[in-house]
């Protein structure tokens, strides 16, 4: 596989893990975990063909390290992200004191006015670097960096969890706690 198939292949499997399982006929389970075998079989049936071996490229080299086996590597999962309801049984813990938000400026006026929110998702995307932040906006036009004040958050009761993959996770970032950087 070269770079540009295994992107595409990423991009469909995260798709399918995500936000439209039943688009291929597979059911995660709760927690989000489909079997690797029932997932490369169904992909196969919608054009997708894709060995193990490949699957195993995929998860290695994915730079958003997105998916997951599980530890019998057995079952695979997204790690967060998802639109669709499951139960990733990550459990709160106390953030660093700063995180971080890339977006763009023509969301920037409706950001500081209602916050962050999770739109489609089930929670709201953060990063502990800006870079990361930066990196994860810039696909959509030039980015702009969102300081968010994760302890003061978390002192006023707002909870956290970080994904497998080192995202962090919130409900909704009030505007009171962001900064433009």
């Amino acid at each position: 596989m070269n770079e540009k198939d295994i992107t595409r292949a990423s991009k469909r499997l995260s798709r399918h893990l995500r936000h439209d399982p039943g688009g291929i006929g597979i059911t995660l389970d709760s927690s989000g975990w489909v079997a690797v075998d029932t997932a490369l079989d169904a992909l196969r049936r919608h054009g997708l063909s894709l060995s193990r071996a490949q699957l195993d490229l995929i998860v290695e080299t994915n730079n958003k390290r997105r998916f997951a086996f599980d530890v019998t590597g057995t079952r695979i999962r997204a790690n967060q992200g998802h639109s669709v309801e499951v139960d990733l049984g990550l459990t709160a813990v106390a953030p660093p004191d700063v995180l971080y938000h890339g977006t763009v400026a023509a969301f920037l006026d409706a950001i500081l006015r209602e916050g962050l929110r999770p739109m489609k998702r089930h929670a709201v995307h953060l990063s502990s670097t800006v870079e990361t932040a930066r990196t994860v906006s810039a696909r959509r036009g030039k980015p702009v960096i969102l300081e968010v004040d994760a302890a003061a958050m978390s002192a006023g009761g707002h909870e956290f969890q970080v994904s497998a993959n080192g995202v962090w996770l919130t409900a909704a970032v009030p505007p009171a706690y962001l900064t433009v950087t």
